[in-house]
């Protein structure tokens, strides 16, 4: 027998401001023919003037929870991943436990990047199945829009806001990856020799500023579709299952392209892939929970489905997370 972390609830928090490649035109130098081609995104979401990270994570986070039929007193560990926190210090994490009534649990903030929510759900497994924790709340939460130079349009109309959750509980399994519940497998990589191809260039130990978002477009291409297959074959592998037994790729919504070639390189059919890059643009850390709840709630993952999250960001990071739901 063994401990599985198992889903028991996702939730989403999606700013209202709608803002299409038609306004985003009206600021930068760009059109929706060429955001559509090069990314398949037509819209994004912004956050409000005073609309925080926290507040779109306290909001998916309380979706979750009652999703899961749960409320703050249950959580005994929060985790945050995000790259764009409400204050240096403390972590926003703790302003989500605060909001949440989960008065005493375990609270910190993860930071890598896009791949961030990968990170956070493979740390709260780690939680989970060493006992000290029995119910987490992982969520990934993004205002990118904080951080984005206007002027590069090579940047600017890529990225957008928002936030998913998941809810997890240690439960016991067999063992067996092909009928327990629950994750499965998990793995993470970084290469810090990469930072240069996408950083923020500032901070509070270098420029004392926020800084804004620098990107090498082409070479992040690249390694995106290898590093995302990768770890794809990685996870099938350790589990003895193969691409026919997946249900459902549940990948970071950074571009069309980028989701089309790694399901290419994999073998996976596009009907068996989750995008919501169109309508979401890239949120970062809020990527793959935002598109997992979607796919819950509109029916196209069930109890029984085997989904594989994955993604890869600045530093760089990657990772991938195989569950049962």
């Amino acid at each position: 027998m063994v401990t599985r972390s198992v889903l028991l609830g996702t939730g989403s928090r999606l700013p209202e401001r709608v803002v299409t490649n038609d306004d985003m035109a009206r600021i930068v130098d760009t059109s929706d023919a060429w955001i559509r081609d090069r990314s398949g995104i037509r819209e994004r979401r912004f956050a409000a003037e005073g609309e925080t990270t926290s507040d779109l994570a306290i909001a998916a986070g309380r979706a979750a929870l009652e999703r899961a039929d749960l409320d703050g007193k249950d959580v005994d560990l929060i985790i945050l991943a995000t790259a764009t926190p409400d204050h240096t210090f403390p972590a926003t994490a703790t302003k989500v436990q605060a909001a949440l009534g989960a008065e005493g649990c375990i609270a910190f903030d993860m930071q890598a990047v896009c791949t961030g929510f990968i990170y956070a759900l493979t740390t709260a497994d780690s939680f989970l199945r060493a006992g000290q924790a029995r119910t987490a709340l992982v969520i990934g939460a993004e205002t990118f829009s904080r951080i984005l130079d206007w002027t590069d349009r090579g940047t600017c109309v890529l990225f957008g806001d928002g936030a998913g959750a998941v809810v997890l509980r240690a439960e016991t399994g067999t063992g067996d990856a092909r009928t327990d519940r629950g994750i499965l497998s998990c793995h993470l990589h970084a290469d810090g020799r990469q930072h240069h191809l996408l950083y923020v260039d500032g901070g509070p130990s270098t420029t004392q500023t926020t800084g804004l978002v620098r990107m090498q477009g082409r070479e992040v291409f690249r390694h995106a579709v290898a590093n995302m297959a990768q770890v794809v074959d990685e996870a099938l592998t350790a589990t003895g299952l193969t691409g026919s037994d997946l249900d459902w790729l549940v990948p970071h919504q950074a571009n069309q392209r980028i989701i089309e070639a790694t399901a290419r390189k994999v073998g996976l059919s596009m009907d068996k892939v989750v995008m919501t890059v169109a309508r979401h643009a890239n949120t970062s850390a809020a990527s793959v929970p935002l598109a997992l709840d979607e796919a819950v709630r509109d029916g196209r993952i069930r109890p029984g489905h085997l989904a594989l999250l994955e993604g890869m960001g600045g530093g760089f990071t990657w990772g991938s997370a195989l569950l049962r739901l």
